[in-house]
């Protein structure tokens, strides 16, 4: 007799959400119930081998593309020598190579030093521990519907509450929250600044406030761009109260703007500057960017992480920034842009539901409102859109206080036709949920 065959179990999507299920906390999040087996520029292929077009990019992490080839090979090349060392205990070539050319990529004209970090929420905390440390003050300002993290600390600098900072008080204190501007709903330059002296006033004497921490494009807030006049308000506001304006530059860093830095279309210098996300390429690594004599107000020691700047994710960084050079990720963003909300703006007169389509260089974002009223949030039919979208092949995530933003991290490298395929699902998507 033959001997019986062996029968390889093939893995499902559905299979593996339940043993997610079993295995993991319900609060770890998951936009799509899919598990990925191989990835490829902007595109992914699950478990059961089907195609999905990448509208998401790891929430903004692979610019440069699923496994760039000169990406890949660096990493290869630096674990044929070391994997880790801890920088502290001995330190690498690589970490101040990739230090030296951040310092040169940052804004203005003030020279610059850099420490690394593993996520964009640490990146965050350690900011304001440095300006803390330089100031001597205790105080920070963010602003509502800002994200800057899930650690303790950055839950309390986040300005939403749902789901991030349900069930996990009490938060750090000595942080304020101010209206940031957004003028689809109202929320003007000028009551920003009024509710920011108002709190000079009322709970925080100026002299005592270490820092501003803002995004030059709020991300999980909706994808709302600022203005030029109002982020030139705030270094003006923190230059004559002696506060250091720190720009998180997590999500908008690494090109995805249209330039290296989102806060280079204002030409404001900040005084600390955060980056995560994209610098990586997909391994985890972030990084505090600020003025020499600010960055070395912290004593020796006070900075620092066993893993932070691990040597693959060094390497992989340091082939991220040659590629963006290179391929110019930078114009190339500004372009697809263009290409997205030029099309996607032209939904606005066939469906009253569009509130607004806006964004900067990649960062594009559509806003959904019920019966063309901008004040009455549709979320329901943006995660309509999502799961329409997702049934066609499209991943897209959500975002804004009310989950009623469809925002799009297109790679960088994205072909443009995969790009244009993407965009005519959600069209399509769009017709079937509004049934027009």
């Amino acid at each position: 007799m033959n001997a019986p065959t062996s029968i390889i179990p093939v893995l499902t999507n559905a299979d593996l959400m339940e043993r997610r299920k079993a295995a993991l906390p319900r609060g770890v999040g998951q936009g799509h119930p899919i598990f990925a087996a191989r990835a490829e520029n902007a595109e992914i292929w699950d478990v059961e081998g089907r195609r999905w077009i990448d509208f998401c990019a790891g929430i903004a992490v692979v610019n440069t593309g699923h496994r760039h080839p000169k990406i890949v090979e660096a990493v290869r090349k630096q674990l044929e020598s070391y994997t880790h060392t801890c920088f502290q205990v001995v330190a690498y070539e690589g970490y101040v190579a990739l230090c030296e050319r951040l310092n040169k990529l940052a804004p203005g004209t003030t020279p610059k030093k850099s420490f690394l970090m593993n996520s964009g929420a640490e990146a965050v905390e350690n900011a304001v521990k440095v300006a803390r440390a330089y100031t001597g003050r205790r105080g920070v300002i963010a602003f509502g519907g800002g994200f800057h993290g899930r650690t303790m600390f950055t839950m309390a600098l986040t300005g939403k509450v749902d789901p991030y900072k349900i069930k996990f008080g009490p938060f750090a204190g000595d942080i304020y929250h101010v209206p940031y501007p957004d003028p689809l709903h109202g929320v003007t330059e000028e009551e920003t600044f009024i509710a920011i002296n108002r709190l000079f006033k009322w709970d925080i004497e100026a002299t005592e406030v270490a820092a501003i921490v803002v995004e030059a494009v709020q991300g999980e807030g909706g994808y709302i761009p600022a203005s030029t006049s109002f982020i030139k308000g705030l270094r003006e506001l923190c230059d004559k109260h002696g506060i250091m304006l720190i720009v998180d530059e997590v999500q908008t860093g690494v090109a995805r703007c249209g330039k290296m830095f989102a806060i280079e279309h204002h030409g404001v210098e900040p005084d600390i500057m955060t980056m995560a996300k994209g610098l990586g390429g997909g391994l985890v690594i972030s990084a505090v960017i600020g003025k020499s004599h600010v960055m070395d107000a912290a004593v020796p020691g006070g900075l620092g992480s066993t893993y932070a700047g691990n040597p693959l994710a060094v390497a992989s960084a340091l082939a991220v920034l040659d590629v963006v050079e290179e391929e110019k990720l930078a114009d190339r963003a500004a372009m697809l842009g263009q290409r997205m909300r030029l099309r996607l703006g032209k939904l606005k007169d066939r469906f009253d539901c569009v509130a607004d389509v806006r964004g900067l260089g990649a960062m594009t974002a559509v806003e959904f409102c019920h019966q063309g009223d901008p004040h009455h949030p549709a979320g329901d039919l943006a995660t309509a859109l999502k799961n329409e979208a997702a049934k066609r092949g499209l991943l897209l995530l959500n975002c804004g206080s009310y989950g009623n933003v469809l925002r799009i991290m297109i790679p960088l490298t994205i072909p443009e036709a995969v790009l244009d395929e993407g965009l005519s699902i959600i069209e399509e998507s769009l017709a079937v949920v509004t049934g027009k």
